[in-house]
């Protein structure tokens, strides 16, 4: 069998559909295998009340939701982060490539540590753009008193009675905390894969390695932010309150903005309430990424041309 060519060396002018397949990929792949630790996160960091605040560890959030709601409610909302994920992520890895591309001229190493941090900021702005609706979505299905029946029923009520703007009330939010975790994230893979990959061949483990810890040391830096954002994103959805023998369901709350929703997470949590989910999001973000970076690095070099002296045997 002739020699298989190096990952790194086939055309490094990738087209585009293969980073947008591969992308599209790698989307589905990170938000919906771990989507259930997702769910206890966005409760632990709502100002709601509700029994997985108190939980130990996801996997006691994940199954008191499951006892208390049957086995299909840690995976409400799932639909409409698939579906968002996918044009978000083939886009977001798509014009990562290129602006890679253009910001080292094709080539690797660490002094383009920078770069590859400015690379992922640009999209970053592209990812958040397209997904920004479908988190808004997601997150409100995801919450304990959630009145809506499905991701577009949910969508449909947010904007009649919200209004489109809703759906990008927390982008700002959303740009503050992606931008540094993106940096962080893409940084931290090109990183370890000049450590842990050094010939920048196709490694499987490596590529595992690398997103994990890219993954989780991105969402440890920028959880105080993705409080503020799942807060926002979740206002007016019914909260429950006990009254005696009774409960009785207000909306969650309205907040202005960043500012707004910071002051009230003070105010109901203390400083504290700025690390809510963290672990949750932590062991969340791991295996997503870790999966991510493994899916996309796969079809790419499945889907990649290779030149055509190459013989498989």
């Amino acid at each position: 069998m002739a020699d298989e060519p190096d990952y790194e060396s086939l055309p490094p002018t990738t087209k585009i559909w293969v980073n947008l397949a591969a992308g599209a990929m790698a989307g589905v792949a990170e938000h919906c295998v771990m989507f259930p630790v997702d769910s206890v996160k966005t409760r632990m960091q709502s100002l709601c009340p509700c029994p997985e605040t108190s939980c130990k560890t996801p996997v006691h959030g994940i199954a008191s939701i499951i006892k208390r709601e049957g086995w299909l409610r840690p995976l409400r909302g799932v639909n409409a982060i698939a579906a968002g994920s996918i044009p978000a992520h083939a886009l977001y890895f798509t014009v990562y490539e290129k602006f890679k591309q253009f910001f080292t001229g094709n080539t690797v190493g660490h002094g383009n540590t920078l770069a590859y941090g400015a690379s992922g900021i640009f999209a970053t702005m592209i990812h958040d753009l397209v997904m920004n609706p479908a988190e808004v979505i997601k997150q409100r299905m995801q919450m304990m008193y959630s009145p809506y029946g499905s991701s577009i029923e949910c969508a449909r009520c947010i904007y009649k009675v919200e209004g489109i703007g809703a759906f990008y009330r927390s982008y700002t939010t959303q740009l503050l905390m992606n931008v540094p975790f993106q940096a962080v994230h893409f940084m931290s893979y090109e990183f370890w894969q000049h450590i842990l990959n050094p010939e920048h061949k196709y490694d499987p483990s490596s590529h595992l390695i690398a997103g994990g810890l890219a993954g989780g040391l991105a969402a440890a830096i920028t959880t105080p932010l993705d409080c503020v954002k799942t807060v926002l994103n979740t206002q007016q959805t019914p909260c429950a309150e006990r009254n005696g023998n009774s409960i009785l369901f207000k909306a969650s709350g309205s907040y202005n903005g960043i500012k707004d929703a910071i002051t009230s997470i003070y105010h109901a949590r203390g400083l504290i309430g700025f690390a809510a989910g963290m672990q949750a999001r932590i062991v969340y973000q791991v295996p997503a990424t870790a999966l991510s970076w493994s899916v996309y690095e796969l079809f790419k070099f499945i889907l990649q041309e290779r030149p055509k002296s190459v013989a498989f045997v």
